[in-house]
């Protein structure tokens, strides 16, 4: 695909002037702010539980038999990241006091490992290396590697920590979806790098072998695999919900281990090509770019044919930031690029995934033109067959699809605290420098303080975005903490806060550095 010079210059500008990456102090310090508001009523009310209910003020856990510190062990590195010492030593008593992995009841792999495990490798890391985390990753990832012992070495679903016993899932006994079993790689891959023991690594990297040789030709990941084989099977193709994280962590691996296994380039390389063929889509009013999903449909006579839906989730979010960091590094004709890149700086897929990565964040902000201000949780968007035609009642480009006034809103109106938009205009902004994407943040956490703030404490889901005065469910997400706030301050602190080049985030936002693979680890 070729670009016209007019193109490349509106979409690769080129910098004029160095670009100014220097902290605003008075937001920075606002949602510091904000991250104390929701950690101290927390800490007030449910120290320890898994899950926080600001309205009721009250903690819950994942289990009868007791929680594991989801939101103590996510929030850590945020603690530290923003200097909050006196915050960080309570929550490290509490691991040191508290912290139990010794529960009789399953837990999803997937989740723990990205929030406990990776919450304690990234506390580690920050820290300056206090051992009391890298124990507590061990043993955790000691009982939940049984997961790994099936017949096709894809980790089941569940663990049960206590007797180190891996479970289904009752939903889908016999599958496993993509993005769980390929979203474990860069917590246990590290986590070898730490200990020495490479188990970690091998059982991790045995599953990208599985996949990648399962992959059907056109080089998307249906969403569920068959756990007892490895194959893929007849399901949605998309970028939302059980394959989003797999997208991510097929740039994320190459990053991890410093541009080294091509092998991951490769397949990051193949994936991109493959959404940009099958998946990118234009709405019909002004030509927002989308990305759509492909759902298989079995006929009478045993064909299979496939729908695209219009419809995105507001987890695809991601995408757009990562786009632009895959751009500026598997699609970098040098290393490392401008800031922000030149056109002659980036391969034609490059210069494809930049642009492709700005109009997707342009999107996902456009999602936020709502009563709140606040995207939903999935959106729908305008095709030409949908039988809208230009009736000046429906909207141009998307919708939130069954809500209607008066009536109880649809699941997909809601905001339950996403960090998904956040996270693509902290990166947008580290490799641009261009200050829209912080004023875009500083307009969706305003739009978090005015509709999602508890007075009390804490932050709650609102049950519609297009709604005022918001209605508030009595939940606050782990991620609020891990990722929302914490993206939000990267935002507007210094760049020299976790530089590109030398830290990748895993999904739950955990930062862990970037290495060079030890010889006794090389595959």
């Amino acid at each position: 695909m070729g670009f016209s010079d007019n193109e490349m210059s509106r979409i690769l500008p080129g910098a004029d002037a160095p670009p100014d990456f220097s902290a605003d102090i008075p937001k920075r310090n606002a949602i510091v702010a904000a991250f104390q508001h929701a950690w101290l009523a927390y800490e007030r009310d449910a120290m320890g539980d898994d899950e926080y209910h600001p309205i009721s003020h009250e903690g819950t856990n994942l289990t009868a038999a007791g929680g594991i510190g989801y939101t103590v062990v996510d929030s850590i590195d945020t603690m530290l990241l923003m200097g909050l010492h006196q915050e960080y030593l309570r929550a490290r008593e509490w691991v040191v006091s508290s912290m139990s992995f010794e529960r009789n009841a399953t837990f999803n792999t997937f989740e723990t490992t990205i929030r406990v495990l990776g919450g304690l490798l990234s506390a580690y890391h920050l820290s300056g290396k206090d051992p009391i985390y890298l124990e507590k990753a061990i043993e955790l990832a000691d009982r939940i590697l049984p997961v790994f012992n099936t017949p096709s070495r894809l980790p089941l679903t569940n663990v049960n920590l206590a007797l180190r016993e891996g479970h289904i899932d009752p939903n889908w006994p016999e599958f496993v979806s993509s993005a769980e079993v390929a979203t474990l790689q860069l917590e246990f891959r590290y986590l070898s790098l730490l200990s020495g023991n490479s188990i970690y690594w091998e059982k991790a990297e045995a599953v990208m072998h599985i996949m990648k040789n399962s992959l059907l030709p056109h080089g998307l990941a249906s969403i569920f695999l068959k756990s007892a084989t490895g194959e893929f099977v007849l399901s949605a193709m998309r970028l939302g919900s059980r394959a989003d994280s797999y997208y991510e962590y097929l740039l994320k691996q190459y990053l991890q281990t410093n541009n080294t296994e091509t092998i991951y380039r490769e397949m990051y390389s193949d994936a991109m090509d493959a959404v940009h063929k099958h998946l990118i889509k234009k709405s019909v009013g002004s030509s927002m770019v989308y990305t759509s999903e492909l759902i298989p449909e079995r006929h009478p006579n045993g064909d299979i044919s496939w729908r695209l839906t219009p419809k995105q989730d507001h987890l695809v979010c991601f995408f757009g930031g990562s786009l632009m960091l895959g751009a500026t590094t598997t699609g970098a004709l040098v290393h490392p690029v401008s800031i922000p890149p030149r056109p002659e700086e980036l391969s034609e897929a490059g210069k494809r995934d930049w642009k492709t990565g700005v109009n997707l964040i342009k999107t996902c902000m456009d999602t936020h033109d709502t009563a709140t201000g606040l995207a939903p949780e999935i959106a729908h968007f305008r095709i030409a067959s949908d039988g809208m035609g230009l009736d000046p009642r429906f909207p141009s480009d998307w919708y939130i699809k069954g809500a209607q006034p008066d009536e109880l809103p649809p699941y997909d109106s809601r905001y339950i605290l996403r960090p998904e938009t956040v996270e693509s205009l902290f990166l947008a902004f580290r490799l641009t420098g261009n200050e829209k994407y912080r004023n875009w943040a500083w307009e969706i956490f305003q739009a978090i303080e005015k509709h999602c703030r508890v007075d009390t404490g804490g932050y709650a889901s609102i049950i519609n975005v297009d709604e005022v005065p918001s209605r508030k469910e009595d939940k606050m997400e782990t991620f609020m903490m891990s990722e929302t706030l914490k993206y939000l301050y990267l935002l507007f602190a210094d760049a020299s806060v976790l530089p590109l080049d030398k830290y990748v985030l895993n999904t739950e936002a955990h930062p862990l550095p970037i290495f060079d693979i030890p010889p006794d680890l090389r595959p």
